[in-house]
């Protein structure tokens, strides 16, 4: 029976087949002089150092962005002017990270109302959301909350006029056009100035005039932003509706004063006046010819 030579080396394993990155060779291979880290370290995960699919630009950049601190820039032109890799090469490498949820870009409005670009840089990329205070990330793709569907509720009526002339209703249209020169909250919409037509018109017949019905309006509105302003011009123009104008009798015609038939002094001739008056009227414009002659006519 053969007998195993002590002398001899022992034979050289494979390297398994799942870790390409062992050496073949005999005694070769990496190894490691490690000192451990107490301050201004990040720990990063084997599933990102070692992922498959990422390039190594990738992998060193996701790298780079988990260690920075909150708020520093990492947009591609800050990332450009820091690496020689330059802006397209960086872009790239984001959106590989991106793809495999490491990266996330979201859009922000901020209280001025501009619109910024927030970088989120994920450590562990698929882990579940467990607290507020976890730093793992979310799944890169999620799917979004359904949006609730917000039905405009319909404007509150106002008072209908009796006329319909077309110079009553242009009146009413202006009117409601200029009250955002008095306050801006009050621009109204074409549809909103068609509702409110009527109501400004039934105000404007009463006698009401167009300054008054705009102070009416206009006067008194709350300091916090109006959300509906026809909805509050609709509840005024109906809740502070003045009444109609008081009731007039029409005057009767008085009847002329039937006076007395009398002989005019100057012509004879008869005529109806009050005493006061002795001749007609052709006599007293001098037109009637007096009774001498009269007589000395043939």
């Amino acid at each position: 029976m053969d007998t195993q030579n002590p002398s001899a080396p022992p034979r050289a394993q494979s390297a398994p087949a799942d870790n390409p990155t062992r050496t073949r060779r005999h005694g070769g291979g990496i190894t490691h002089d490690n000192t451990r880290h107490t301050t201004r370290f990040v720990v990063i995960g084997n599933h990102l150092v070692q992922h498959k699919e990422l390039s190594l630009l990738a992998i060193g950049l996701s790298c780079h962005l988990q260690s920075l601190p909150t708020g520093a820039g990492a947009d591609i032109k800050s990332l450009a002017a820091r690496f020689p890799e330059g802006p397209t090469r960086i872009a790239a490498a984001l959106r590989e990270l991106e793809a495999h949820g490491y990266l996330r870009r979201e859009r922000h409005r901020t209280t001025t109302g501009r619109i910024i670009t927030r970088t989120v840089s994920c450590n562990q990329p698929h882990a579940a959301r467990r607290t507020s205070t976890d730093t793992g990330c979310p799944p890169a793709k999620r799917t979004p909350p359904p949006q609730r569907r917000t039905v405009q509720k319909a404007l509150p009526a106002v008072p209908q006029p009796s006329s319909t002339a077309p110079a009553l209703l242009q009146t009413a249209i202006d009117l409601l056009a200029t009250l955002r020169r008095h306050d801006p909250r009050l621009l109204l919409s074409a549809t909103d100035t068609a509702h409110l037509v009527p109501g400004v018109a039934a105000w404007l017949e009463r006698g009401v005039t167009p300054s008054a019905v705009r102070h009416a309006l206009t006067t008194g509105l709350p300091d916090e932003p109006l959300r509906r302003p026809a909805a509050l011009l609709a509840h005024r123009l109906t809740d502070r509706l003045p009444p109609p104008p008081p009731f007039r009798m029409p005057s009767a015609a008085v009847p002329a004063p039937r006076h007395p038939l009398r002989n005019c002094e100057g012509c004879d001739r008869g005529f109806r006046s009050p005493e006061t008056e002795d001749r007609c009227r052709d006599c007293r414009e001098s037109r009637c010819p007096t009774p001498s002659a009269r007589s000395s006519r043939p």
